[in-house]
């Protein structure tokens, strides 16, 4: 099986910057998951309506946490953290959506299998400067919590192109990056090394 890339919002560019660096990656990634705290609802509307006519399948976005802006817009899925909707009642009244769970160990990760997830974010594996002072979990726990449930696990968190190599070793499924492409100097670029990244020493 492919390795996914799935790329996230940073919260830190414009709504049009973000817009531009989508179109110029998308045919290289396999989710875009929005995650702006600081966008309304109308701003997500406007965002993905403008994605769309660029020529993003809608099926790529994941929405995080908003069920709400996910059913008008018709996206392919959501991400729901700690704090969401337990991801039971999004599969028994909304079906029709990807559900990923965001966890951190595998306690977390064997609950949300259960209660529906499709597939799981799981980190920090690396050292980010996202979360300064707090310890990376490393590809050894992200190992534990592939082996423990049946679903395709996601490692997100310090994740560069010359370290996807070790990812792999555990069996995720794929990996999960923010700035290490919406905010280098190069996106396109970027973006290519994290694609070949993940292809090497697939059958």
């Amino acid at each position: 099986m492919a390795k996914q890339l799935h790329i996230i919002s940073t919260g830190k560019q414009s709504m049009n910057e973000f817009i531009q660096k989508v179109e110029l990656i998308h045919p290289y990634i396999d989710f875009l998951h929005l995650r702006e705290r600081k966008w309304t609802a109308k701003d997500y509307i406007s965002v993905i309506e403008k994605l769309t006519e660029l020529g993003v399948q809608k099926e790529k976005m994941i929405i995080n946490d908003r069920i709400d802006i996910a059913a008008a817009t018709g996206v392919g899925g959501v991400q729901l953290a700690s704090h969401s909707i337990d991801a039971s009642y999004v599969k028994k009244y909304y079906p029709q959506f990807r559900i990923g769970c965001s966890v951190h160990d595998v306690n977390e990760a064997v609950l949300r299998e259960r209660a529906g997830a499709h597939f799981l974010l799981y980190g920090h594996i690396f050292a980010t400067t996202s979360k300064p002072g707090v310890a990376p979990r490393g590809v050894g726990k992200l190992q534990q919590v592939v082996e423990s449930v049946n679903i395709p696990v996601i490692a997100i968190g310090g994740i560069k192109h010359n370290n996807i190599k070790s990812i792999r070793r555990t069996g995720a499924k794929g990996v999960a990056v923010l700035s290490g492409v919406l905010l280098a100097d190069n996106v396109k670029r970027a973006v290519k090394q994290f694609r070949e990244a993940l292809k090497e020493g697939e059958q």
